[in-house]
Order: C-alpha cells, then structure tokens, then sequence
C-alpha cells in the first residue's frame, strides 16, 4: 500500500488585550480605519471569513463555503474568544461549533488548543503566575469548548523546564515548539543523541520529577514559506510545498505539520482563508495526504523518540527569550539606529511592581481567605462572567467570614489588581520596537489601574517608585522623552473615577430616554433624583446620581448639572458635598433661568454650586465625542 504523509496545519489566532483598563471596551483605534479598532477590523479579514471560507474550481466560481477551522489544528487566544463572544457572536459560535465538528472527523480528537491566558512569557514568570496562566487558559477553554483541552499553546511558543513541568500539573498531554527549540533527540532506550530535531514525528520530553509532556515541533522551513514567502498567494502551491516535505524513503508514519500565526489567513495575507481551504480540499480529495489535528496524531503515533528542549527558548527570538527583557536586536522595523534598551528598564519596573502587588495581596487578602493564590486562580470564574450573581456567589464560596459591603469592595480590588498584574506582562509590550508604542502604553496602562487599585486598599503609595524605575527606559524619540514621561502623558491621563463615569452618565442623561438608570459601559449609574429640561436645540439637565462599577463594586454618589448648547458645545460640573434638600433647590434655581431663556445666568448658577469637577466635550470617551 503507498504509504501518505499526515498534515496538520496549525494556526494561532492571537490579538493582545486592547481593552481600557477601567472600562472593560476597546475605544476606536484611527489606525484600524475603516473599522472602530483593529479587533473588529482583522475579524473582518480573518476571523469571520475562515468559518465560511469559499472554494473556487478552475473557472472562479464557488463550489463550496467551508467551516476552516474544523479541518485545521487551532488556538484562540481567551481574551479575544471574550471580545468575539461580544461584538462578532455568528463568527464565534462558528469557532466554537468547528471545535464539536472536527472531532468527528479526527475519532473524537478536538482540534482546539487552549492557550496560557493573556500571552505572558513563561519563562519570565514566577512559578505561581505560570500556574495562574494556565489554570485559567484552561478554565476558560472548558467553559467555551465545553471539554478539557489535551494540548495548550504557550505565548511566543516561550518555554522552560518548570514550564513543562506546571502543564502536567494540570493534566494537559502536548504542547508544540519551534524546531529551533530543540537541543537534541534520540530513539527511546538509546544512549547516543542526535543534535536538531525531524519535525515529522512527535517527541517526549522526560522532566527531571521522572514525569513525561509530548512535544510537536513544527516544520520551519514550511511555516516560515506561509507567513513570509508567498504560500498563500495560491492553494494549489501551498498543498505542493506541503507534501513536498513527505519522504517516501522512510517507513515510520511521518507528520508534516506546520504553525504560524492564524492572522496569516486572511489579515497578513488577502485571501488567504480561501488559499488554506482549497489546500486542504485538495490533499484529501486527491489522496496525496490526510488531515488530522495535533491530539489525534499523538493518540494514533505515540511518541517513539525522546528529545531535549533549549532552556528559555521561543519561535520569535533567536536569543531565547531577551526580546522580552533586553536589547538582543530582535524587533520588528524602525530606524536602524534605534535599540530596545527601554525593554530593561520597562521590565525590571514591572517587575518591582508586580512583588508590591503580591505582597500587598497576600497582607490584605489574608483577612478574608485561607488561600490567597488559590482564590487568585479561581477568580477567572469572575473575569469569564462578569455579573452581581457570579461576584456574590464568589465571595461566599471563598470567604472565610462574612463580608460587608467594604469589605466586599476591598476583596474584589484586591483580586483586580492581580489580573491587572497578570495584564501588564502581555508579551506585545516589548515586542515591538519602541516604549511609546501603543501596545506598550497598552500594558503601563493596566500598570496604573493596577496601582491605583492597590493604593486604594493600602496606604503603601506606588506611583513615585513605579516612575523612578520607568525613568531608565529611554524612548528612541526624543520628543517622547522616557517611560515615566509617556505614563504621565499617555496613561495618567486616562485614570478613571466615579466621579468622571458619573460625568459620562450626565452626557448620556442628556439624550437617553430613560435617563434614571443608564449602564455606562461596566458602570451602573442610577439617578435618585432627575430633571430635564429642553429649549429648541438647547437642554438642561441635572441628577443625583449613585455609580456601582460592576467590577469591583464600589460605589459613590455625586450630584451633577449640565448645560448642552448643540453641537460638541457643552458646559457640565459636578458635587459630592451637596446634600439631596440643598440640590433640589439649586436645580430648581438653575431650570428657572434656563426656562426662561437666561443661559448666562443658568451657567453661572452651576458654577458657582457645582465646584469639584468640571467637563466639556473634550474630557469625554472617543467614542461618546463621535456619538
């Protein structure tokens, strides 16, 4: 019988978190333009077109749309899977529904990986934050998927030992390694080593507790040809270049398998969700190899050899793991003068920061919990379903006491300010080439939530010795200065208030047609007390007003006036000392002369009794300035 190779074609679908840090919602992102932000925009390109991607025949014309995804081997990253489930539901059902149909053709095997949560390098994390990374990844893969995942895909293909050894803690069977992971290989129960790797079969890794991980390390040569040289300009020579890796003179079942990232199909690459389809249509219709995905080759071919990984390696840094920490010469463009030295001083600042978050959280949180880093882990309930029932459920179940309202508040910052720990080692912030970029000011900003979370529940202040650390890190544009001049003028602006949700609600308030209760993206905002009034183009408004975040649950309680004069022409303010008797008689006041057409005296009115915080159309959301 003539022996066919196994394909497996592996794709790791991967956008960081881009979300605002207090608002839980990306704001439009110019760059990505036509589209609000580049989520949507490479969702448009290739998230949603390879779950009904369309096959040509000779003449151009469609003889079939096809679901891509259950063909391949694939991963999502769970941020994005969050983002998908919101703003794109068809194309995320379709996901997940490839997953249920894959195994069905691969005897039971899913094709879906999971993946270490938010795309830190593992290598540079403490042992608990691994175990975080991945006990999350995989909670929220079995809530989405609906099964345990066998395999996980590990940020940058970045791994150690200790790595390993942390995914067999929780049962996972593979994970897949760049061929220049590799140290050496051997044939079990052989002394003599062999330098390199052959990617066309699986490999055990043995760890030094005597436990055992399989490792696929995937064809370089082959996936370098997909993301860089031309592979996707046809599916036919995409199919060819496949099999051509087949060698028939070799008697072992061989697996030509390939990685790169998903967004090749369709974002780096036009089309290229239709060039994937007809190369898998076409190496199964025309017998020249077999799909499979990763977890069903490893139950068929158990691994035969053994292999030794290269310590602190990774598929996108010839240095092992420096573009994360050091000025190694890996990045992506830019001047030629430019260096990375700014990646020294932006990790030892994050990593100063992180031991005061883990100190801080292990003081406080010891008044309410047994087992701080257990509950840290288990909250990845509350970031998958962010409701009242999840959040009340959780501080029963994990309490030791019961709590009361501040206390409830203090526990549920704690556990934020650890996610926005775990957030502010998104592996994109030293990827590229400069500490003003926008995917660094991205992680600073989880950075200054976090801090301000932590200074709420302790009277330790961060910020001073956070800025002291960022000053090393020098931008190559002078202008930019260094990375405590772009946190004072890229992030610190952006902290959130109550106060400031509160001045977006009054916006709102002014057009809304159910002005007492309005949801200000995560934020309840609750009118106790509410007046509008409208004059042509002109409206007065005016509220007492609780804001909850649905996050932590704190909750403040402010009153506000705001004068609209049409346009983005807006005068507002707000008061947290006036009390509910004092208010009714101002607004009264206020609504009196705006009726009567005397907006001068109408502002100086809200002047002169609504002191603390001031806002106009330039203080709002991008998005809200739009609307």
């Amino acid at each position: 019988m003539r022996k066919i190779p196994y394909v497996c074609i592996h794709g790791h679908f991967y956008q960081p978190p881009r979300e605002n840090a207090w608002l839980d919602e990306i704001e439009i992102q110019e760059s990505a333009a036509p589209y609000h932000d580049w989520n949507e925009r490479i969702m448009r390109e290739c998230y949603g077109p390879n779950t009904t991607s369309r096959i040509l025949n000779d003449q151009g014309k469609i003889v079939d749309i096809v679901n891509n995804y259950a063909r391949m081997s694939f991963n999502f990253g769970p941020t994005l899977l969050s983002w998908l489930e919101q703003h794109a539901s068809k194309a995320y059902q379709a996901i997940l529904d490839a997953d249920k149909l894959s195994m069905k053709y691969f005897n039971g095997h899913g094709s879906a990986m999971a993946q270490v949560y938010n795309h830190i390098i593992m290598p540079l994390a403490n042992r608990r934050d691994k175990e975080t990374q991945v006990f999350w990844g995989l909670h929220d893969f079995k809530v989405r998927f609906g099964r345990d995942a066998e395999g996980i895909w590990l940020a940058e293909t970045a791994v150690d030992t200790e790595t390993l050894e942390v995914l067999v803690d929780f049962g996972i069977k593979f994970s897949v390694l760049s061929p220049y992971q590799a140290k050496r290989f051997r044939k079990k129960g052989e002394s003599e080593w062999a330098d390199g790797i052959d990617s066309r079969r699986p490999y055990t890794i043995i760890l030094p507790t005597g436990r055992e991980i399989s490792i696929f390390f995937y064809d370089g040569e082959r996936s370098k040809g997909v993301a860089f040289e031309g592979y996707l300009n046809d599916g036919g020579f995409f199919a060819e270049n496949l099999v051509s890796g087949f060698d028939e003179s070799i008697e072992e079942p061989q697996l030509i398998n390939i990685a790169t990232d998903g967004e090749s199909y369709g974002h780096h690459h036009k089309n290229g969700d239709m060039a994937l389809a007809y190369c898998m249509r076409f190496l199964e219709e025309s017998g020249r190899a077999k799909m499979t995905n990763y977890s069903q080759y490893l139950a068929m071919y158990p691994p035969e050899y053994e292999a030794e990984i290269v310590e602190d390696s990774s598929w996108s840094c010839a240095h092992g793991v420096e573009r994360w920490r050091s000025n190694c010469g890996c990045h992506t463009s830019g001047p030629g003068h430019w260096n990375q030295e700014w990646r020294v001083g932006l990790r030892e600042a994050l990593d100063w920061l992180s031991d005061q978050f883990a100190d801080i959280y292990e003081r406080e949180m010891s008044d309410y919990v047994d087992m701080p880093w257990s509950v840290r882990n288990k909250y990845v309930e509350v970031i998958y379903e962010r409701s009242l029932e999840t959040h009340e459920r959780f501080v029963e179940d994990h309490t030791k006491k019961r709590l009361g309202t501040e206390e409830v508040t203090r526990f549920n910052r704690l556990l934020e300010m650890q996610k926005h720990s775990m957030y502010m080692f998104t592996s994109c912030g030293w990827f590229f080439n400069d500490i003003s970029g926008i995917e660094t000011v991205q992680i600073l900003q989880y950075a200054a939530r976090g801090i301000q979370l932590a200074e709420s529940v302790n009277k330790r202040r961060l910020t001073a010795g956070f800025l002291k650390r960022l000053k090393k890190a020098q931008s190559n544009i002078p202008e930019k200065g260094t990375g405590e001049d772009i946190y004072l003028n890229d992030v610190a602006p952006k902290v959130l208030t109550l106060t400031q949700v509160g001045m977006h609600y009054a916006v709102d308030s002014l057009f809304e047609d159910s002005s007492r209760e309005i949801t200000v993206l995560n934020y309840d905002c609750t009118s106790d007390w509410f007046h509008r009034s409208k004059m042509g183009t002109y409206i007065f408004a005016a509220g007492f007003t609780r804001v909850r975040s649905r996050v932590t649950m704190s909750e403040k309680k402010f009153s506000f006036a705001i004068l609209y004069l049409g346009n983005h022409h807006l005068i507002g303010s707000t008061a947290t000392k006036l009390v509910p008797e004092e208010f009714e008689s101002i607004v009264d006041l206020a609504a009196a002369t705006f009726d009567a057409g005397n907006l001068s005296d109408c502002i100086d009115i809200i002047k002169k009794y609504f002191k603390e915080k001031s806002f106009s159309y330039f203080d709002l959301f991008k998005d809200q300035q739009l609307r």
